[in-house]
């Protein structure tokens, strides 16, 4: 069986079972797990790279700020913060580090919006509006893990790990799936209309 043999009886098995959804989520998925995994293999030498640290540094010192003015000016928390670190009457604190930047996000989103097909005209603005709706997630996660820490600071490490962290990509499937909606399966549409 020859490769084109192959990615025919797929697309036809594919289009026979209106699998394209899933073959759509399966391609997010692949984009972002194979990023995942490239940046946690490199994440040493990623952030030896003078430019990428700073970025990380500069990102997660404007999450801080952003935190650290929501806390106090929208939600009246008292807080103190040294550094970067903000903590909280009950001796409990979060430390925004670089990690906490969301520079991984930035970067995982951008590759799936540039590997993911749709007209680039709708890439130019939609890519930096999803960075900023990252940024705005980051900013939420941060302040979150701040009121888990004064309510329930038993669970900070399970909320960390298994609820904010994840919310992320809650976000970005989101955004994914408004691209794929919205823009790559109307231009997807009006080609088939045409041809």
């Amino acid at each position: 069986m020859t490769k084109k043999n192959l990615y025919s009886e797929i697309n036809d098995f594919i289009k026979k079972y209106k699998l394209n959804a899933l073959r759509e989520v399966a391609i997010f998925a692949i984009i972002l797990l194979v990023f995942h995994f490239l940046w946690r293999a490199l994440v040493g030498n990623i952030m030896e790279v003078e430019f990428i640290r700073n970025s990380a540094a500069f990102l997660s010192y404007q999450v801080f700020l952003a935190s650290e003015w929501f806390l106090s000016n929208v939600l009246g928390i008292d807080i103190t913060t040294i550094n970067t670190t903000i903590y909280t009457e009950n001796q409990g604190y979060v430390k925004v580090n670089l990690s906490c930047s969301g520079l991984k996000q930035f970067y995982q989103f951008t590759i799936l919006m540039i590997l993911y097909p749709g007209p680039w005209k709708h890439k130019l603005w939609f890519i930096p509006a999803g960075l900023i709706i990252i940024h705005i997630t980051n900013i939420f996660r941060i302040v979150g893990l701040v009121i888990v820490t004064i309510n329930i600071p038993e669970y900070w490490h399970f909320s960390h790990d298994y609820i904010f962290r994840p919310f992320f990509y809650v976000v970005m499937f989101a955004m994914w799936v408004i691209w794929v909606e919205y823009f790559y399966n109307k231009k997807k549409i009006v080609q088939e209309n045409y041809s």
